[in-house]
């Protein structure tokens, strides 16, 4: 019988939503021999390495995956975010900004510069990419957390106070 690189993603999914990472690692990697190219095999190889906290190989699984397909916001905001667990801010902000190229109203990558430049203690910077993310979306909690949470940071009260009744009014 011959594998097939869908039948093999299939597999390994299945295998790492029960924890057996290694095996499922493994399914992808056989896949990823049969179908190099396929973005979808190193996305989910990524996520599989990131599950099982190999940082490291996630971002490289990632990096390919974003590579071969840099116009899919899930693989450009994953990669982004392994990128900054790792703190590699830099990294970050250009994979944002070049997903941001190809698609200007993602919130999460607005929300994702957001975050590199708060932790870069940018703080002005950091509120206009959480901005940006809530205007886009306003119902995206975690960048109205982080713009308030800024807005707190620049003592700006009214901004503040304005993010705790959106908050209150989504009933979180």
């Amino acid at each position: 019988m011959i594998e097939r690189a869908d039948t093999l993603n299939n597999q390994a999914i299945l295998l790492a939503s029960d924890g057996a990472y290694s095996e499922a690692i493994a399914c992808f990697k056989r896949a990823i021999v049969i179908d190099k190219n396929n973005y979808l095999l190193w996305f989910n190889l990524g996520v599989t390495y990131r599950d099982a906290g190999n940082l490291v190989d996630a971002e490289n699984s990632l990096e390919t995956a974003y590579r071969i397909a840099p116009e899919k916001d899930d693989v450009a905001e994953t990669y982004a975010t392994i990128c900054l667990m790792q703190k590699k801010l830099s990294k970050v902000q250009q994979i944002c900004i070049d997903g941001l190229d190809l698609n200007p109203l993602n919130s999460h990558l607005w929300n994702l510069l957001g975050v590199t430049e708060f932790q870069s203690e940018n703080y002005e910077e950091a509120s206009s990419y959480f901005e940006q993310a809530v205007s886009i979306n306003p119902y995206y909690l975690d960048a109205l957390y982080n713009l308030r949470d800024t807005y707190s940071v620049l003592d700006n009260r009214k901004g503040e106070a304005a993010c705790n009744v959106r908050i209150k009014e989504l009933g979180k």
